[in-house]
């Protein structure tokens, strides 16, 4: 993703109108404005709220908000009051796509809710992020990404086995969730296509936490065991899992036999691989600890960079493990062009690679307009 302009994009001609905020709509949103779609970001006259979720801070403007709003318009309205509401009923006039994680019946409330948008639009595609949905007996709850964590069985199975249920050191609800939502946009744009209409796209956190369980959840449906948490160690695969070597842990993902033949191999140690307690994924699982404590022993003087840099050229999956800035900075990131830098803004580049209308950065994250005048 280079920091140029542009090719038009894959979903030039596309409107979005985007009353999301904090971090799964607004990441959904900044998908689709990577790739063409004209995106108008519609802030509450306070602003985002993750423009003060800092710091750091550009300016006035804390990293967070920087990291997932690029390639957007932006203004304020309040759509609590007549005059903002028909404001927003003039700019859906000719929009294909809204996007908004108001708690479920705060727009219906305003008279802004799906089935009176879609009287008047019928072609508008409404995606609504919420928590949990409007109905079930969590309808309309507020959601958060952690509390999704923790109520869909994530947290259970992170961290160590003698350890604490432990939170995703991300917000990977929020950002599968933003995922899915882009994911439907293009599905229900796709079908517009034939039937000329729109639809309601229905997307929560709770659901995408669940969907996240893999393979935890098919674990359970066909062993009844319920699952516990393993470290960084693989329920269902050995080797696969966090190992120390001289100069720090290296991860090892061996997800075959050939694959550990190579891994014996590389290691100079060639008779493990004709070990009967390690002929297969299920022996190595059965003799996990004495299989870690043999790899320990080999690795004790290696240098994990060196040693995952000769086993993946082996065909061997390996990494040594890497903090965010030397993972930034590594040159295959700057290969792939996944870090954007253009004057001050630095961000992550778009990972959906397309080769004749690639991603590109056309605007830089909105200032917070003041609020825009309403007759």
């Amino acid at each position: 993703m280079a920091p140029t302009l542009p090719n038009a994009g894959a979903l030039a001609g596309c409107k979005v109108i985007d009353l999301s905020r904090v971090l799964g709509g607004p990441y959904c949103t900044q998908i689709l404005a990577d790739h063409g779609a004209d995106v108008l970001k519609i802030e509450p006259p306070g602003g985002d709220e993750t423009r003060g979720w800092g710091p750091p801070f550009l300016g006035d403007t804390a990293s967070y908000f920087i990291g997932v709003n690029r390639n957007k318009e932006g203004m304020t309205l309040d759509l609590s009051q007549p005059s903002g509401q028909e404001l927003l009923r003039h700019l859906l006039a000719d929009a294909d796509v809204l996007v908004e994680n108001f708690k479920p019946g705060t727009l219906e409330k305003w008279g802004l809710g799906y089935d009176a948008l879609n009287e008047a639009f019928p072609k508008l595609i409404h995606c609504r992020v919420s928590g949990f949905g409007s109905d079930g007996p969590l309808g309309g709850l507020p959601g958060y990404d952690a509390c999704a964590q923790a109520m869909c069985g994530l947290m259970s199975v992170n961290g160590d086995a003698d350890g604490d249920a432990t939170r995703v050191g991300l917000p990977v609800v929020d950002m599968v969730t933003g995922l899915n939502a882009a994911v439907a946009i293009l599905l229900a744009l796709n079908e517009r296509g034939r039937s000329g209409l729109g639809q309601f796209l229905d997307i929560t956190l709770y659901d995408c936490a669940l969907s996240l369980l893999h393979p935890h959840a098919a674990n359970y449906f066909y062993s009844g065991n319920v699952p516990k948490r393993s470290g960084n160690a693989h329920p269902n695969i050995a080797p696969y899992e966090t190992l120390p070597t001289a100069s720090g842990p290296i991860f090892l993902a061996v997800g075959n036999n050939r694959q550990f033949a190579l891994l014996a191999q590389t290691l100079n140690a060639p008779a493990m691989a004709t070990d009967t307690r390690y002929a297969s994924n299920a022996d190595r699982l059965q003799h996990r600890q004495a299989l870690r404590d043999d790899l320990s022993a080999l690795l004790a003087d290696q240098d994990a960079a060196a040693l995952s840099d000769r086993l993946l050229r082996a065909g061997v999956p390996a990494a040594a493990v890497q903090t965010v800035d030397q993972a930034l900075a590594h040159p295959h990131t700057k290969h792939r062009g996944m870090v954007l830098e253009h004057g001050e803004y630095r961000g992550v580049g778009s990972p959906i690679k397309l080769s004749r209308t690639p991603a590109s950065l056309r605007k830089l994250p909105p200032a917070l307009a003041p609020l825009s005048h309403q007759e």
